[in-house]
This record gives structure tokens, sequence and C-alpha cells, in this order.
């Protein structure tokens, strides 16, 4: 395996990127500590019949690592978008989740969650997880994978993306102001 680094714009963070044969083609390692874990396809570790691919960690990871890719956002200017993934974690110490992330033009964040307020934690049998985001007119750019904090094992199988309409709630926050402020005198 070789490194290299990879601009993740949207947090304007330079992150390694670990060139992986084992990587499914499409996707790649990264996080702030991708040589901690490694990924696999794994056809014997299927969901309905479905392959799937696994992120574990090696030894105690300083950070994080997350299998990934990124996509245009063009064919979803103006929409909301959910993704949709099943999980199975095994022995996961800190936490992990299924992320996505939203990018303008100028390679600012428009949208992101990445389910560290609804992590997946330990053992767990496959799990039906989901993000759902605004993809505003401005937006060039929709990356989404998983991710592991510390120590653990999770595999992702069975991925998909659809348009919603604005009954279903965004999973995030992160762009969204309220129209007034809150808690003024921390009653709550």
């Amino acid at each position: 395996m070789r490194t290299r680094l990879l601009l993740l714009a949207a947090v304007g963070l330079l992150l390694p990127v670990i060139a992986s044969s084992a990587a499914p083609p499409g996707w790649y390692l990264a996080g702030n500590d991708p040589a901690s874990f490694e990924v696999s396809r794994d056809a014997a570790v299927a969901h309905n019949g479905k392959k799937s691919a696994s992120l574990a960690s090696t030894r105690v990871p300083k950070g994080f690592g997350t299998l990934m890719q990124s996509f245009s956002a063009t064919d979803y200017l103006g929409k909301r978008l959910r993704l949709t993934a099943w999980v199975k974690a095994s022995d996961v110490k800190d936490w992990a989740g299924v992320w996505m992330r939203v990018d303008g033009s100028d390679s600012k964040s428009l949208g992101f969650d990445n389910m560290q307020n609804r992590p997946i934690k330990g053992t767990r049998d496959w799990t039906r997880y989901e993000v759902v985001l605004d993809v505003p007119e401005g937006a060039a750019a929709i990356a989404f994978g998983i991710l592991v904090s510390g120590e653990g094992k999770v595999w992702i199988s069975d991925i998909g993306f659809e348009t919603v309409d604005k009954s279903v709630p965004v999973t995030s926050s992160v762009g969204v102001l309220s129209k007034q402020p809150k808690n003024l005198d921390f009653d709550q």
C-alpha cells in the first residue's frame, strides 16, 4: 500500500488516504488515521445476498478510518437525498457511523451527518441506517461512506440513494439556522 494526501475540502483538512488494492473499485480508505485500518470486499458476509465491504482497525487507532467515495451532486440539486445502508458491527469500542457530506463548488460543506449523535457501538447484527440531507442548488459533490472511530470492525452492504420529499426530516442540522435564538436564559 502507498499513502497519499487527500484534501477533504469540506472540513479543510489534509487527510491521508491509503491507496489499497483491497478496497473495492470506486472506494478508498481515508480518515485521520487510515494506516490503522484495513478494508476488504467480503463475499462471505452478505446482507440479503448482497456482498459487503468491511472496515476494521488493525491496531489501536489514534483517530478514525473511513471507507468512502464521492460523486457529482448534479442529479440531486434542489432535492432532499436519503442514503440508506445496512451495517453489521463487531466490537466497536468508540463508535461507527454511516455518513454523508454535501460540498459546494467553493469546497465548503453545505450539509453533513456522520451519525455521531446516534452511534453504532459494540456488536450488532445487520441493521438499516439512514442519513438524509438537502442538496442545495450550489452543491458540487456528495461524499459518503462508513467510518470507525477507535477499535472495531464494520461491514456495509445494500447501499442505496433516493430522493425524498420534505416530509422526511434531515438527520443533521448543519447549515440549518433556527428562525430565532433559543434558550437565552438557560432554563432548558
